[in-house]
């Protein structure tokens, strides 16, 4: 793309050249679709613009502009590796047509290379993330919650990278650190709470034992996070991913070692279907789960009915008893 060119967008090429619009947003696309349902522009002006080049070439990316379309969330670009000026790059052309954002594993330098071009940008220290800084409106942020475990507080990196990006993908997130099993009274005076999440992501590092513990307690989705946190025989995190994949906890699921990100990506997919109506347990668990006794159906006792003619023979001998 030549320096200083600015790409147009559906909304001022729509009816002329719509196969130049490259950024068709998921909100553009509902706009998009009322505009032709209300018959504001035709079938065929509908179509050039969803088939637009779903990509930006920048000639060491390619941009997928169209991410947020299928996903509901546009591209997320994961720094390590890349030089700020490529990352600001990147950073620069989601920009432009999304909202939102999300960039994973960046250095300070990262963090200001994408602050000259998007001086609104949230550096999450912790979590080594940084984001656009918008939030969803109020009253618009997802349904339910996702709950976030740190097993200890050197597993806090992680476990922020997967709060983050639940938190910035619209998820109302809580946070419960240093709940290891080393000390687990710790993790169930918190008890209630978890069991009230819709997912629940549990990152921990030696041996990995957190999450088959919090498995067995409630009844939605954990994923569970390996940390590279551990002595030597933790050998890297692969200590605590095979304890987990090996785990004897039902409704449990792994992602990579260190991998906060796409847990966090995962438990935003999990929770957002939830909130559109699904559940992850049955009606009476839910009830149970919310203190509700389940009600046992009555029984109830009948007793045999006698037969007429029987009830015939009674009666006559009742009568000749009388005489």
């Amino acid at each position: 793309m030549k320096p200083g060119f600015e790409r147009p967008r559906f909304g001022v090429t729509l009816g002329r050249v719509p196969w130049q619009v490259e950024f068709v947003t998921t909100s553009e696309a509902r706009l998009l679709l009322e505009r032709l349902v209300a018959g504001k522009i035709t079938a065929e002006q509908a179509l050039g613009a969803f088939q637009a080049a779903p990509f930006a070439d920048l000639g060491f990316a390619r941009v997928d502009t169209h991410r947020s379309l299928r996903k509901n969330f546009p591209e997320v670009v994961y720094g390590e590796g890349k030089t700020p000026a490529q990352v600001a790059a990147i950073v620069r052309e989601i920009a432009r047509g999304e909202r939102y954002f999300l960039v994973t594993r960046v250095t300070p330098e990262h963090v200001r290379a994408i602050r000259r071009h998007v001086p609104r940008a949230v550096h999450h220290e912790l979590a080594r993330c940084v984001s656009s800084g918008a939030t969803p409106a109020e009253g618009k942020q997802r349904r339910g919650t996702i709950a976030v475990l740190a097993a200890g507080t050197s597993d806090l990196a992680v476990a922020e990278e997967a709060a983050v990006t639940a938190e910035v993908m619209g998820n109302h997130v809580v946070r419960l650190y240093d709940v290891g099993v080393a000390g687990l009274h710790r993790l169930l005076a918190h008890l209630e709470t978890i069991q009230q999440a819709n997912v629940i992501v549990a990152v921990a590092g030696m041996e990995g034992a957190l999450p088959s513990v919090v498995a067995g307690l409630v009844g939605c989705p954990v994923i569970a996070v390996p940390t590279s946190v551990g002595y030597g025989a933790n050998l890297g995190g692969l200590t605590a991913l095979f304890g987990m994949l090996t785990s004897c906890s039902s409704g449990l699921t792994v992602v990579n070692i260190n991998n906060g990100f796409g847990a966090g990506y995962a438990a935003s997919q999990i929770n957002a279907r939830i909130a559109e109506g699904g559940s992850v347990s049955s009606p009476a668990i839910g009830a149970e789960a919310n203190g509700q006794a389940r009600r046992r159906p009555r029984r109830v006792t009948r007793r045999p009915r006698r037969s007429s003619r029987s009830a015939r023979s009674r009666s006559s001998a009742h009568s000749r008893s009388k005489q």
